[in-house]
Parts: structure tokens; C-alpha cells; sequence
């Protein structure tokens, strides 16, 4: 059987987040042909052509005939679960800029504000730091069209494009007198998708925000900054931190859990097809060199998130704190449908973790659990993830299904709980009896151990 490319892609937007996995076309012609259709469907078939021509016919205005085509296709798939769907080939295109992780542009962190691009932060060593861009500046007008009337997303695609072509941005900046003309020449960007920073002298935290081609890479360069600034025999350990982290390519969530284990199994996915089931193993060599590690996790923390959680919550690598993940545990595959078509996004499988639990509506556990103080005005707004089980037509958990959890994140530091108390663990300063992780890993099979 032809290999395929296993992915994981999440988006919180919409309470979707998926797992994928890319494959040929030619590879899903052939799943077709091991069931042909029963008289039955054929005359389903009929009756679906007899209503499109109905449609076109006697429709009070004329309808586009792909539109009419695109609506049915979507209607079949959003009946099947909330993760099957097809993309146009603009969505197509997107979802593989998401994975990639970098892409012809200008470097800089945006978002929307009184109808103008507002800039959060240029990105360090990017065309836009570069060109002297500062946060807070308003941008007004991309290559003197008014960003006034376009939303933000119509603004970042404008701001995209070919690396070495050029862009005029207008921007208001406080304390000048007049608008300021800067043009850019794009250049390759990639997502920084992992940040780490020193906690006091002798604790290192690391941010994961998404998994994509960089992640790895990132992780390993956010290790060796760490060690290279606080000496082995000083360092308490790691803060891993995946709240909010809404997915992203199963090969890094597994690279990711690989960085921390030295064997074992990491993920399983198992489908219709009992020979299709997949494991992954971690390779020896632990970059941490053994130090504790604890892994924020809430209900944000989705997909990709929840294998590397997992993997380290079975195999007593880390303990988890903060409160119960999403809970996606299906896998998509997706399937290019040719130049110009898009791609299908169809539900396979469903992925397990190495002690065979299957996270599906369910999420997972901290070891430790702890709520964060969450203000008025965002109570207000709801501070709760609806979760995988809040989901119209999802997959059913295997036993009793969970709902969602908390999700918000404490701007300040000082006012997080659940990352003071993973420091003051790491320190010793507070102690639990689910830190450090003792005992063998999990009900895993003793080759696992």
C-alpha cells in the first residue's frame, strides 16, 4: 500500500480543529472501487440528478451550476461530522500556507482596529523590522488603496505575496505629524511558533502556539538558548506550555513528544480498515537529559496538543496542569482533487494514546488540575471552551463523554496559577503528589515501557 503523509491541522475558529492526513488521488479511487454501489444508491443517485436539473430549471433567479455543486458536496460531507468538509481551492491553498508555516510577506503581527490594520509587533530580523515598522502603528492605506472597508484577513492577503516584490504601506504613527510612506520588498517569514524565556534564574518555559513545519526546529533552538543561559547543574526543568494550542501536523506533535522520550510509543491511529493502523515510536535520546517536565494544558489545547500531552502524561515523562483538553481525537484525510478542485477533508480514523485511550469528546485530564481567577468582563464573554462533545453530529466517545473547560490565559504572569505552580513545583517550593511523576508508564504494554 502506498505510504501517505500523516498530518494533524487544528483551528479554533468555530470550534473545528481537525486531524489530517494527505493523500493521492488515485489512492481514493481505489478505496472506492472495494464497494460498488447497491441498485439502491444508483437510484438516490437519479434522484439527486432529477432535483439539480428541477433546480436549474425553475429556480426564481439562475443559479450558478458549481455553486449549486459546491453546496451539495458540502451538505453531504457536514452531515458525516463536524471535521469532514471540502475546500475550495483558496481554502486549499490556505490550509497549506497554515502547515508550512512561512510564506512570502512582510513580518509583521496585525490585527483590526477602528477599521484600520493596527500593528501588535513587527517580527525580529523580518523586511518589516527592517524598514523601521513599530508596534502600535495604524496602517491606512497598502500600495494607496484605503484599508478602510477591507476586513482583515482581504488586508493580510494584500500584505502577502511573492518574495522580492515590493509593497507601500501608509502608516499613522503616533507623534508624527503626517502620515509616514515606507515601501517593503517581501521576503520569506516564517510563523514563530515556539517562544521561550527564562522564569526567575532557574527555570526555562517554553511556548508551543501551533504545530507546523517549523515547531521542531524551534523547540530544539528554544533548549539550547535555555541551557546556553542557565548551567545543568541550576536548571529545575521545563514548563512546556500548550493552552490554547489549537494543533497542527502530527509529524511535529511527534517529533515534539520525541524530544522528551527515549521509547515507547507516542500516537496510534486506527481506522475502518484494521490494517491501516498506524504506530509511531519515539527514537532513543531525550534532548531535556532526564530534567522534570510539566506540560500546561486547558481547554484550548487541541489535536496535535493532546497527542504530545498524552505520550508524556502515559509514559510518566511529565505532569499535566491546568484543566482538561478539547478532546479531538478523529483523523482526516485529505485528498487533493486536482488542479483547480480543491481538496476533500473526510473523516478516517481516530487516534489513540500509547496506553489506548481514545481522547475523542472526552479531552484529557491534568494530573493537577487548576483554575485561573477570571475577570468579570470576560466571564462575560464566556471563559469556557465548548469542546469536541458540544459539537453538532461529532463522533461519539468511547463511554461517557466530557464537556469543555476552562480556556483563559492570564495576560500578566503574575497573576497565572498555573504556571506559578508549575514553577514553584520545579522549585520545590510547593509540592503535589503527582509531581514528579512516579511508577511505571500507564497500562502500556511492557515493550513499551
Amino acid at each position: 500500500m502506498r505510504k501517505t503523509s500523516l498530518m494533524l491541522l487544528g483551528a479554533l475558529a468555530g470550534a473545528a480543529v481537525t486531524v489530517i492526513a494527505i493523500q493521492p488521488p488515485a489512492m481514493l479511487t481505489g478505496a472506492l472501487a472495494k464497494s460498488a454501489p447497491a441498485d439502491a444508491t444508483y437510484r438516490q443517485l437519479n434522484l439527486f440528478g432529477d432535483i439539480f436539473e428541477r433546480v436549474r430549471s425553475h429556480y426564481v433567479e439562475k443559479p450558478e451550476d458549481s455553486k449549486l455543486v459546491e453546496a451539495a458536496i458540502n451538505g453531504m460531507l457536514n452531515g458525516l461530522d463536524p471535521h469532514s468538509s471540502y475546500m475550495d481551492p483558496k481554502s486549499f491553498r490556505d490550509m497549506q500556507v497554515q502547515t508550512r508555516g512561512e510564506f512570502g510577506g512582510l513580518g509583521i503581527e496585525v490585527t483590526m482596529e477602528d477599521g484600520l490594520v493596527k500593528v501588535v509587533a513587527p517580527i525580529d530580523d523580518t523586511p518589516a523590522a527592517k524598514a523601521g515598522i513599530r508596534a502600535n502603528d495604524l496602517i491606512t492605506h497598502l500600495d494607496d488603496e484605503a484599508v478602510q472597508g477591507m476586513t482583515l484577513n482581504q488586508a493580510v492577503e494584500k500584505m502577502r505575496g511573492p518574495v522580492n516584490t515590493k509593497i507601500k504601506l501608509r502608516i499613522m504613527r503616533k507623534g508624527a505629524d503626517k502620515p509616514i510612506d515606507v515601501a517593503i520588498t517581501r521576503d520569506v517569514i516564517r510563523v514563530r511558533s515556539v517562544r521561550s524565556r527564562i522564569e526567575g534564574n532557574d527555570v526555562g518555559y517554553i511556548r508551543i502556539t501551533q504545530f507546523n513545519e517549523q515547531t521542531t526546529d524551534g523547540l530544539k533552538k528554544a533548549l539550547s538558548d535555555i541551557a546556553s543561559q542557565i548551567p545543568a547543574d541550576k536548571l529545575r526543568g521545563y514548563v512546556i506550555d500548550l493552552r490554547n494550542n489549537p494543533g497542527g501536523l502530527l509529524d511535529q506533535a511527534i517529533s515534539v513528544s520525541d524530544t522528551f522520550l527515549d521509547r515507547g510509543e507516542i500516537v496510534s491511529t486506527r481506522g475502518r480498515d484494521p490494517e491501516e493502523t498506524q504506530r509511531f515510536n519515539a527514537r532513543p535520546g531525550d534532548l531535556t537529559k532526564g530534567k522534570p517536565v510539566i506540560v500546561l494544558i486547558n481547554g484550548g489545547s487541541a489535536s496535535a496538543s493532546e497527542i504530545v500531552a498524552g505520550a508524556l502524561q502515559d509514559h510518566k515523562r511529565a505532569t499535566l496542569v491546568g484543566t482538561r483538553t478539547f478532546g479531538k481525537g478523529s483523523v482526516q484525510t485529505i485528498i487533493p482533487l486536482g488542479s483547480g478542485n480543491g481538496a476533500l477533508r473526510l473523516t478516517t480514523a481516530r487516534y489513540y494514546t500509547p496506553a489506548g485511550r481514545s481522547i475523542q469528546a472526552k479531552g484529557i485530564v491534568p494530573d493537577i488540575e487548576t483554575l485561573q481567577e477570571v475577570p468579570d468582563e470576560v466571564k462575560a464573554r464566556s471563559s469556557e471552551m465548548r469542546g469536541e462533545s458540544s459539537l453538532r453530529g461529532h463522533l461519539k466517545a468511547d463511554g461517557e463523554e466530557q464537556g469543555g473547560s476552562q480556556s483563559y490565559v492570564p495576560p500578566e504572569a503574575k497573576d497565572d496559577k498555573a504556571l506559578n505552580m508549575a514553577v514553584d513545583l520545579l522549585r520545590g517550593t510547593q509540592t503535589n503528589p503527582a509531581f514528579p511523576p512516579s511508577g511505571k508508564a500507564a497500562n502500556l504494554p511492557p515493550q513499551q515501557q
